[in-house]
C-alpha cells in the first residue's frame, strides 16, 4: 500500500526512540518521521502540526503513553495511536483508548509495517482517499503551558486564553487563573491562532477576542482592550478601528 505518512515517535529512551525511527524510514510508506524524547515534548510537537500517526511508549516520567494518548484522543482531529511498550499491562488502556496497534518490544520490522499499513488504511478512510488533507486538518484544541516557578506543565484548553505576550524567546500566555510560558513566538500563535479569534492588537500582544468585553478609547487616538475579570491590555493605534469593527460584528 503506497502512502505519504507523516509520523511522530515518542520514547523517553534515546536508543530505543532511534531503533523505532530507522524502523519507520525504512518503510516506503513513510514520508517523514519526526522525534520526541518524553510526552511534554511530545504534546507540544503535536498541538504545532498534525500527524497522521503517533508512536509512542507507554512508560515515560512524568506524562505517561497513556496519559498523552488521552489529551490527543481530545483533538480536533486526533491522530492515529500506536502504543509501543516492554510491557503489555497497557493493552487495555490501549484498547479503550482506540490505539490502532500495540507492538511490544523489541519491535520487529513486520510489526512495524503492520502498523502503518493499518494507519494508512484509517487516514485514507478518514479523509476520503486524500492524505494531504490531513495536512491542513484544524490543529488542537489544547495547549501545553509551562508554569516556570513550578516546573510543572498545565494543558489547557485554548478557548480559555485570555490574551498572550511577547516575552524574550517565549510567549506569556494569561488565562484567568494565572500566567504560563509557551516555547513559540508571537506572530506564530497569531497565525496559527487567528481562525480561532485571536487577533494582534499591539506588537507584543495577541488577545482572544471571544473573550475580550470592552474596547477603551485612550488619549492620543489608541485604546485598551478589557476582559471580563478587569485585566487590559494596549491597543495600538493602527489596530484601533479595526478591533472596533470586528467588536461591533
Amino acid at each position: 500500500m503506497s502512502a505519504a505518512l507523516k509520523i511522530l515517535a515518542v520514547d523517553d529512551e534515546r536508543s530505543q526512540l532511534q531503533d523505532l525511527a530507522r524502523l519507520l524510514r525504512g518503510s516506503a510508506m513513510v514520508e517523514e518521521v519526526q522525534l520526541a524524547g518524553d510526552g511534554h515534548d511530545a504534546l507540544v510537537k503535536a498541538s504545532a502540526e498534525p500527524y497522521d500517526a503517533i508512536f509512542l511508549d507507554v512508560r515515560m516520567p512524568d506524562l505517561d503513553g497513556v496519559e498523552l494518548a488521552r489529551v490527543l484522543r481530545r483533538f480536533a482531529t486526533p491522530p492515529q495511536l500506536v502504543f509501543v511498550t516492554a510491557h503489555d499491562t497497557a493493552a487495555v488502556d490501549a484498547f479503550e483508548l482506540q490505539a490502532l496497534d500495540f507492538l511490544l518490544k523489541p519491535v520487529a520490522r513486520r510489526r512495524v509495517e503492520e502498523a502503518l499499513e493499518r494507519v494508512a488504511k484509517a487516514v485514507s478512510k478518514s479523509s476520503n482517499g486524500d492524505v494531504q488533507a490531513r495536512a491542513a486538518g484544524a490543529e488542537s484544541e489544547v495547549v501545553a503551558l509551562d508554569n516556570v516557578r513550578s516546573g510543572s506543565t498545565r494543558l489547557v484548553p485554548r478557548s480559555s486564553i485570555l490574551y498572550a505576550q511577547s516575552h524574550g524567546d517565549f510567549v506569556r500566555v494569561v488565562v484567568e487563573d494565572g500566567r504560563y510560558l509557551m516555547r513559540s513566538t508571537l506572530t506564530d500563535l497569531e497565525h496559527r491562532w487567528e481562525p480561532h479569534g485571536f487577533v494582534r492588537v499591539h506588537r507584543q500582544y495577541v488577545a482572544n477576542l471571544n473573550k475580550a468585553v470592552e474596547l477603551r478609547p485612550q488619549f492620543g487616538g489608541t485604546a485598551e482592550l478589557a476582559f471580563a475579570d478587569g485585566r487590559t491590555i494596549p491597543v495600538a493605534r493602527r489596530h484601533v478601528a479595526e478591533l472596533g469593527r470586528r467588536l461591533r460584528v
